[in-house]
């Protein structure tokens, strides 16, 4: 049996993706990427006629990385996730050349509609033209609970995901939930600067980077359409943990000829 970038190939049958802890590259961290970086992306449901019926929806994620989506009753989908709440989203990065070259993020699971306030505010951030029609009464919030994923990181790299894998732990770390509204207005009020820095130093080009949210373990980035994911040097469990972090990544790129 050989192993090829997080594929087995048998002696028998069609190859299968090894499990992401197995798989000879970072197939969590790169499936938590683009989980908390795509801003929209294929939903396929199943209709009243158990047939599959895939539909274009905007996404962004809860702090543990929930997959949310902001539907309209009006809307097939909808309709066909309130009778069977089984569903797929596809997470597709996209880019030069070949689609298929690009790495690419299947979640599995069921969906259901939630009033938590917190998702509310964490889509709107992502997506700010929605408050137009946030409100409308036939509109409303759904958090996809994971069931597996599937990774496939271009050619001859996959993996399969568990739940556990796809999503943080957000045990112990309820103060970096609860503090994050203020946390991100507090930034994007006066902190600028601190912010292009940290996108400097993931890489990302010039832009007007505003935080559009923070978790345990990163932070995300928006700049008119595009979007950053930044990463702590480590994950933090509260808010001094985090103002610590925050002001190391800013000396460290400056230091280092970011700033």
């Amino acid at each position: 049996m050989a192993e090829t970038g997080g594929v087995t190939e048998g002696p028998k049958g069609p190859a299968r993706p090894l499990p992401a802890s197995e798989a000879p590259f970072d197939a969590i961290g790169l499936s938590r990427m683009l989980l908390r970086t795509i801003r929209s992306g294929a939903l396929a449901t199943i209709d009243a006629e158990g047939m599959p019926f895939a539909s274009l929806v905007t996404i962004a994620t809860d702090a543990d990385g929930t997959p949310l989506m902001l539907l309209s009753r009006l809307s097939a989908h909808t309709r066909n996730l309130l009778a069977d709440p089984r569903c797929s989203l596809l997470f597709s990065q996209g880019g030069k050349g070949d689609p298929l070259a690009h790495p690419r993020l299947t979640v599995n699971g069921r969906a259901t509609q939630t009033s938590e306030p917190r998702v509310r505010e964490r889509f709107l951030a992502r997506h700010p033209k929605a408050k137009l029609y946030a409100d409308f009464p036939d509109f409303g919030f759904f958090a996809l609970a994971p069931e597996a994923g599937h990774l496939n990181g271009g050619f001859a790299k996959a993996a399969t995901l568990t739940p556990l894998e796809l999503l943080l732990d957000l045990t112990g770390r309820e103060a970096i939930v609860a503090g994050e509204g203020g946390a991100v207005e507090h930034m994007n009020a006066d902190h600028a600067d601190a912010i292009a820095l940290y996108a400097a130093g993931a890489g990302e080009p010039e832009a007007p980077w505003r935080l559009s949210g923070l978790d345990p373990e990163g932070m995300d980035l928006m700049a008119g359409d595009r979007t950053a994911r930044v990463l702590y040097p480590e994950p933090v469990s509260d808010m001094g943990g985090l103002r610590k972090s925050l002001v190391a990544m800013a000396t460290r790129a400056r230091t280092s000829g970011n700033g």
